[in-house]
Parts: C-alpha cells; structure tokens; sequence
C-alpha cells in the first residue's frame, strides 16, 4: 500500500486513476512485486487509499517512513554520514516569466476574475473601463505590445489601478480575506510606494526602480513562493546536504603526481 501511495504521488493520479494503474498495468504490477497468480492483490478499493493516507497524517507516520528508508539505504550503500556538508542549489521553476507590466496585469485579472465569480455584486460597482481592460480577451495582449518607451507611463498606470483596488476593498471583509486579495497587496507593498501630500492628504503611487525590488518578490501569482537570482534567474532557493568521503591515501598520491 505504501509503494501504491508513492506510485500515485510521484505520477500525480486521483485515486480510481491509480486504482486503474494497479489493475491494468503491468510496470506498477511488477514494481510492487504483484506476480502471476497473485492476480487478486491486482485490485485495490479507492477508500482502502483514503484509509491509509488518514493513518499516515493521523498518526505522523511520513517522518518515520522517510527516516527508516534513509538509514536503510545508507547501511545498503556504507555511506558515512558523519561527512556532510551543505550547499545552496537554484532550482527552476516551471512557470512563465513575467515582466514587470506581465506581473501586474497577472495579479490584477487574477483578482477581478476571482471577485466577479464569488461577489459579483462588488465586481458590478466597478467602472467598465477598468474591467473591461483587464477581463477582455485582447487584455494581456495588449499589455505585451507596449512600446519601451511607454513602458514607464504604462507601469504608473497599472500602479494606479492596483492601489485602487487595494483601496476599494480593504474594509470589505469578504474579499480582504481572499488570497487573490493577499497577492495584490503583496505585489503593491514590494513594488510601490504610496507617498501622501502633507497639506492636501491625496495619496500618489511611485513605481520602484528596479533596484528597490528584493528578491524575494513575487515572480508569478501562480507560483508565489519562487523568488528572483540575479544570476540565476527566477526560481527557487534550496539547501541540499551533500554526504561526502575522503579519498583513501593512494588515490591522493595519484592525483597529486598528475598534478606535478
């Protein structure tokens, strides 16, 4: 059942897929050790799955089973894990790359679709104008054909509509709750900065130079934990430990002749 559950994680499957898998398909027959004439452990029921996943999240059996295999594998192999060491590893993610005015028009659409499919009495209070240009079909792509020169001009614009948004619907505890919601502050708070006129109280939004961005700002709302490398690009950041053995004193004599 535990190889069942890998087998249905690593090939993301629901689970009359994955009752299918075990029923018809010989590789995951084979890879469970299901042989000829055991055709009756070839058929699994879809809450025998639900079952075992609950024991596992009930009982907190995942940490167990990881660290049982690891010390398995490691006296399999003779690894000495009294060697490690760590280091940082950029892995990609597998989403668009967005630029600055992509990102904006993302997070901003994202929103009005989410608030016009579960309050659409809020998303009728809203200019067409603003809907209309994010909701549209030709919306994005028009976005894509801004000129570099208007560029800037554009991004203010856009910076305008996301703080009005945010503004709009920050006491409305329906929408504020959202995630959708969370995002456009997010984007607002890493991306702008509202200044306010001391005499007259109006509130103006400023587009950050690109060196004010951290790097740990959002890269694409449907990926919001990715961050940003300047030398590696977008994706994300991860610390990989590495077990590790000396070489045995003949081999470092080679090595150290070759060099000579």
């Amino acid at each position: 059942m535990l190889g069942i559950m890998l087998l249905q994680q690593v090939h993301d499957l629901t689970d009359e897929e994955t009752v299918d898998q075990v029923a018809f398909n010989l590789k995951w027959q084979y890879a469970l050790g299901i042989s000829e004439g055991k055709e009756k452990e070839a058929y699994v029921c879809p809450k025998t799955l639900w079952t075992m996943r609950d024991i596992l999240a009930r009982e907190n059996l995942s940490g167990v089973i990881f660290e049982t295999v690891t010390d398995r594998l490691a006296k399999l192999f003779s690894v000495d894990t009294t060697r490690q060491r760590l280091d940082s590893v950029h892995i990609f993610s597998n989403m668009r790359h967005l630029g600055r005015i992509g990102l904006f028009v993302r997070v901003i659409k994202t929103f009005l679709v989410n608030l016009k499919r579960h309050h659409g009495e809020l998303f009728a209070f809203l200019a067409k104008e603003m809907t209309k240009k994010y909701l549209s079909r030709s919306g994005e792509s028009v976005f894509s054909m801004v000129k570099p020169s208007e560029s800037e001009r554009t991004l203010a614009a856009l910076g305008d509509d996301l703080f009005f948004l945010a503004q709009r619907f920050r006491e409305e505890e329906a929408v504020a709750g959202t995630n959708s919601y969370k995002v456009l502050l997010r984007l607002l708070r890493e991306q702008c900065t509202v200044e306010e006129d001391a005499a007259t109280k109006a509130k103006t939004v400023r587009i950050k130079p690109n060196k004010e961005i951290p790097s740990d700002s959002l890269q694409n709302p449907s990926d919001p934990d990715a961050t940003y490398c300047g030398h590696k690009g977008q994706g994300y950041q991860a610390q990989v430990m590495e077990t590790y053995a000396r070489r045995p004193p003949a081999m470092r004599r080679r090595k150290a002749r070759v060099c000579r």
